[in-house]
């Protein structure tokens, strides 16, 4: 059975940094497709990042170019989601996703990925 377990949000100051930490188990860790997305209140679900573990690619979504980083560690099977010069539109629950033979022009949708995790908050401060 596939499990993903989020952890790492809080509540950070703009310009601040978060790590987030995705621990996964019940999975092939080096052959699944790992993304990160967000949701904010009144929103639509928004892709935020994603790593190929089988090919390597990694994407970012638009407003996080530059300021995020998706990494793995495949000794703890965990993805991690490093977040630097966070801003207030940041602010969103954060969800780990992930499933097998994600081809690479679907990485960016949600509905690619079969297996969530329960979700961690993150709120940037003004």
């Amino acid at each position: 059975q596939v499990q993903l377990v989020e952890s790492g949000g809080g509540l950070v100051q703009a310009g601040g940094s978060l790590r987030l930490s995705c621990a996964a188990s019940g999975v092939s860790f080096t052959r699944y497709t790992m993304a990160w997305f967000r949701q904010a209140p009144g929103k639509e679900r928004e892709f935020v990042a994603v790593r190929s573990q089988r090919t390597g690619s990694i994407f970012y979504g638009d407003s996080m170019k530059g300021r995020f980083i998706i990494s793995k560690d495949n000794a703890k099977n965990t993805v991690i989601l490093e977040m630097n010069n966070l801003k207030p539109e940041d602010t969103a629950v954060y969800y780990c996703a992930s499933d097998a033979g994600v081809i690479v022009s679907q990485m960016r949708s949600q509905k690619a990925y079969k297996h969530w995790g329960q979700g961690t908050q993150v709120t940037v401060s003004s």
